[in-house]
Parts: C-alpha cells; sequence; structure tokens
C-alpha cells in the first residue's frame, strides 16, 4: 500500500510538471515563482474544548498542529470551533464565506442540513481519484457507507467508532460521600434526588459549613437527563409505530420538571446558565464540592485534579437510574464516528484526500498519543502514559486532531496505557469499570439515525433557539413557567412553524428508508 501511495504521489507531481509548461496562467506563474513542489494546502475545523495550555499554544498552533503539518507534508491551517456553539458557529463562518475546506461534527441530522443549503460537495470522485489507503479502508468497513450518503451520494469521510468511542456519557458518585452518609447508590430518579439533597444539606466534606451541592457537570448535562428518560432532543423516537421528535414527547415534561427540580431546589449551582464552558462547573467538582458528576464515562483530568485536592476521595461509576418509563442508557454514539464534509469552495480536494489517507494508514496513532518514548512506550502493542503530568498538558487534546483513527481499546487496556503513579492506576481501574458500566444498559435509539429533508432542516434551524428559551424559562423562571406550559409552548411554535408538515414528511420518510427496509 506504501509502494501504490509513492506511485501516485510521483505520478502527480508529474502532472503538476506538465502542467506547468503548459500555460502561462496566474496560478502557472506563481507555482513557478514558489518552486514546482510547492506544499499542499487545506484547512480543517477543530473542536476547541479548553484542552490546550497557554505554553502548548493554541488549537491553531502547537505540538500536534506542527507535528501534523511536518509529517504529512500538507500545510493544514486548523480552525477553531468551540464545542458548545460548534454548529452556531460553523453556520457563522459558512454564511460569511469563511468556513474551512474541511468542517467534521458528529450528527449526521447537521451534515444534511449542510448539504441541503448547498453548503458540501459530494466527495465520491476525489476519492477515487485521489485516494489509496482511506478507499480500501472503506472497503474493509461496508457498515459505515449508510452513515456517509445523502441521495445515493458519499458526502461524508469517516471510520468506525472504537468501543471507548461508542460509550459517551457516564455519571460519577462521591462513594466516601455516601458511606460517610450511610447511603446507597441511587438506582432511581427519586433515590438519586434525594442523595443530592444530603449531599446538600448534611456536610459530607466535614468542613462544618454549607458549601457543598448535589451534583455539578459538563455539557453532557441535558443529554443525560434525556436520556434517562428516553427523550434525548437530538433523536426522533417511534411511540405506537409513530415517529416523534425527542424533544415533543409526553416524556419531554418529564425531563423539564426534573431539570426545574434540581435548580429550584439548588441540588444544583444555579448560575450554570451563564456557565457557557463550563468551568466554573468543573471546578466545583474537582474541588470536592458536589457528590455527583453527569459528565463524560470518561474523566481522566478531572479524577487526577480531585484525588490531587481531596486525597480520600473515592469517586466510582453509576449507571442511570430509572424512571416511571422505565430504564434506559446514557447516550451512546452509533459505529460511525467523526464526520467529515467538503466545503463547496474547496480549492484543494487533492490535499484533503492526501490527509485522510495519512491518517487512516496508522499515522492516527502518533497524533494521539504522541511521541513514543516521550509520551508513552508500547506494551504489547499498547501504548504505555510515561508521564501523565506532562501528559495532561501535551497530549490531552491532541486526539482530537486525529480525525479519521482507527482507536478501539479493551476495559483491561487501561491499566497497561496508564502511567506508573498512582493516581493514574488507580483510575486505570476505574476507567475500565466506567467503561462497562456506560455500555451495560444499551441507550434507546428506535431508528439508526434521523430523518434529513430540507422541510425538516428549516423547522429545526427556526425551533431550536425558541425551544431553548421557553426552555430557560422552565427551568429558571419559578412556579409561573410549569414545565406543562413550557411544553404546551414548545409544541405551539413547532406547529407555527410547520412542524405538522414535518411530522407527516417524517413519517413517510420512515415507512420508505426504515420500515420497509
Amino acid at each position: 500500500m506504501i509502494k501504490q501511495k509513492h506511485v501516485a504521489l510521483t505520478l502527480v507531481a508529474s502532472l503538476f510538471a506538465i502542467a506547468a509548461c503548459s500555460s502561462p496562467s496566474s496560478s502557472d506563474k506563481e507555482g513557478k515563482a514558489s518552486g514546482e513542489n510547492k506544499k499542499l494546502e487545506v484547512s480543517v475545523s477543530i473542536l476547541d474544548r479548553g484542552q490546550v495550555a497557554s505554553d502548548e499554544g493554541t488549537y491553531e498552533s502547537n505540538r500536534t498542529t506542527k507535528y501534523i503539518s511536518e509529517k504529512s507534508g500538507i500545510n493544514v491551517k486548523w480552525v477553531p470551533i468551540l464545542r458548545t456553539e460548534s454548529t452556531k458557529k460553523l453556520n457563522t463562518l459558512i454564511a460569511a464565506g469563511e468556513a474551512p475546506d474541511m468542517m467534521w461534527e458528529f450528527g449526521r441530522d447537521y451534515m444534511a442540513t449542510l448539504k441541503e443549503q448547498g453548503a458540501i460537495q459530494p466527495i465520491d470522485e476525489y476519492i477515487e481519484k485521489y485516494s489509496t489507503s482511506y478507499k480500501a479502508y472503506l472497503k474493509a468497513h461496508p457498515e459505515l457507507k449508510p452513515y456517509t450518503m445523502f441521495d445515493g451520494k458519499t458526502y461524508m469521510a469517516t471510520s468506525a467508532r472504537g468501543i471507548d468511542a461508542i460509550a459517551n456519557h457516564g455519571m460519577w458518585i462521591r462513594q466516601d460521600w455516601l458511606d460517610k452518609l450511610g447511603l446507597k447508590a441511587p438506582t432511581t430518579m427519586d433515590e438519586m434526588v434525594e442523595v443530592m439533597r444530603a449531599f446538600r444539606d448534611k456536610d459530607p466534606d466535614g468542613n462544618g459549613k454549607n458549601d457543598t451541592l448535589g451534583a455539578s457537570f459538563n455539557y453532557n448535562y441535558a443529554g443525560i437527563i434525556q436520556a434517562m428518560y428516553a427523550s434525548n432532543k437530538g433523536n426522533w423516537y417511534l411511540d405506537n409505530d409513530k415517529l416523534v421528535y425527542g424533544g415533543l414527547t409526553d416524556r419531554y415534561t418529564d425531563v423539564l420538571a426534573q431539570m426545574k427540580l434540581f435548580f429550584d431546589e439548588g441540588l444544583i449551582d444555579k448560575e450554570y446558565i451563564t456557565d457557557k464552558n463550563f468551568q466554573k462547573e468543573r471546578q466545583l467538582f474537582v474541588t470536592g464540592k458536589t457528590g455527583i458528576y453527569f459528565a463524560s464515562w470518561n474523566i481522566g483530568a478531572e479524577y487526577r485534579e480531585l484525588k490531587q485536592n481531596v486525597p480520600a476521595s473515592k469517586l466510582v461509576p453509576f449507571e442511570p437510574v430509572s424512571t416511571k418509563y422505565g430504564k434506559f442508557g446514557l447516550y451512546q454514539e452509533p459505529p460511525a464516528n467523526r464526520l467529515i464534509v467538503f466545503n463547496k469552495d474547496m480549492k484543494n480536494p487533492e490535499a484533503a484526500i492526501k490527509l485522510l489517507d495519512w491518517w487512516i494508514d496508522k499515522n492516527w496513532f502518533d497524533v494521539r498519543f504522541g511521541t513514543e518514548g516521550t509520551h508513552y512506550k508500547l506494551v504489547n502493542g499498547v501504548p504505555q502514559t510515561i508521564d501523565a503530568e506532562k501528559n495532561k498538558k501535551e497530549t490531552i487534546y491532541a486526539p482530537e486532531y486525529a480525525v479519521l483513527d482507527q482507536w478501539s481499546p479493551k476495559p483491561e487496556d487501561f491499566a497497561v496505557m496508564a502511567a506508573t503513579d498512582a493516581i493514574s492506576q488507580e483510575y486505570a481501574k476505574v476507567q475500565g469499570e466506567s467503561l462497562k458500566v456506560a455500555m451495560k444498559n444499551k441507550y434507546r435509539r428506535d431508528i439508526p439515525f434521523n430523518p434529513t429533508f430540507p422541510e425538516l432542516s428549516e423547522t429545526s434551524t427556526s425551533f431550536g433557539p425558541l425551544a431553548d428559551d421557553i426552555e430557560t424559562k422552565v427551568i429558571t423562571g419559578g412556579a409561573q413557567y410549569s414545565p406543562q406550559w413550557g411544553m404546551e409552548q414548545l409544541r405551539k411554535e413547532w406547529k407555527r412553524l410547520g412542524g405538522d408538515n414535518v411530522d407527516k414528511l417524517a413519517q413517510d420518510w420512515y415507512q420508505n428508508n426504515v420500515k420497509g427496509k
């Protein structure tokens, strides 16, 4: 495969040389001025999760970005997109004609919207013309094909998720607080509320002050509550064989009621509404002021900081709790990983495809894990961290740049991968258990992926901000804005925006694309 790649690159170089002699265009003159072997260039979006330390650089330029440009031979310009406002930021860049050549997100629905808007383009021709490694990878993973296509054409590049990437959301609880207060880990929503009240009221940290809260969280908070009621806003559900948008199910009224209760009773920090990047929430948790953490199944950095601040803390994962509707798993991803699309105005699709080839052809490994001998050593083929503190600064953000990868660890690998210091080894065991807990209860996904059609994209785009405003009123607005009032308003706005027609078209889509298949 490497030999084929070399031949392909040699052929491309030859074609450039021929082209340079054929026409005195301005681009040819530029090529002659800068040399015939001008470096391929492409711009790529990157999710900014606030993990790049200031002395590491920025999301645009750091040790990982420099490594990619140097080793791939492609000049990659990175365009940071704040994780909590990713689609909003991309929409703004697209509207301004400033979007990067390659954009990626995890949601197929959003990519369908971009396709309907004409912002992205099919990539079959580019893959066929320029790719070697990625083309072979697709043939080896036919299960990914349905997730990459619209209208019979390939619009997205992707790779298969490992089990650690299928697992996503997770819940954690301070076992030492439970033990001190004589409580058991909750198994129902009512029990969880009682535990949170005890964590708020009974001085579980023993400092004699009223300064603890029931829970804190990261950006997964709303999704976790929604999942436990089988009513995620990002999903469509089948209720009596009828397709219903997740944020409009009867169960969603209970989601609003639950989040309102947490807020009204002060079981969570009431300032979270303005904490856009959830840094205060994180700080509350790592300084030992909250007993439950609604977050992700893997929280290595937070775990380490908590142990450093509160050495006696004992943090364990726990399963989603049941509600009156039953027990459902927390959010788990579909088999396709990051979905990568090409801007319709992309200038150099060859560079984009070559970057995909470079990633998938095992280069993702050193992007993700850093430098062998510096950041890790291989133990039975598994990368073992050499210095956890060093990696916390230098490689914690790196996996984001492995936009295509083939990583899929087993729970038992974590102990091998971890550094030998006590905290790292302790977390490795907890991490393996957390992965098992995250996958134990299946997330409710009634259809493999959501319907996509222009009317849905248009209505959803208009409905989203209105829904957010209504829900914020319900959660924070006191008794005058009940969950029932909120649901009435949500359904009213959906209907006003053409929701009845969208519901009908969604049902037709289900009949034609899912039920009949």
